[in-house]
């Protein structure tokens, strides 16, 4: 089996492990209350998806 000849850095280890970033989620506004949500979901705030009332909400 393979095993490494040196000890790797700890720049070097870092470095590669920099990369693991979070994205920041694509929001759309919603056509009915101008609220952000998440795209090809119901509107947690009008409950409208694709103009017509999905969830009924207490306004």
């Amino acid at each position: 089996m393979a095993v490494p000849k040196r000890k790797t850095s700890k720049a070097r280890r870092d470095k590669r492990r920099a990369n693991w970033k979070l994205a920041v989620p694509g929001m759309v506004k919603c056509p009915q209350c101008q609220e952000f949500k998440m795209p090809h979901r119901v509107c947690a705030a009008c409950g409208y998806y694709n103009g017509k009332e999905v969830i009924a909400t207490e306004d």
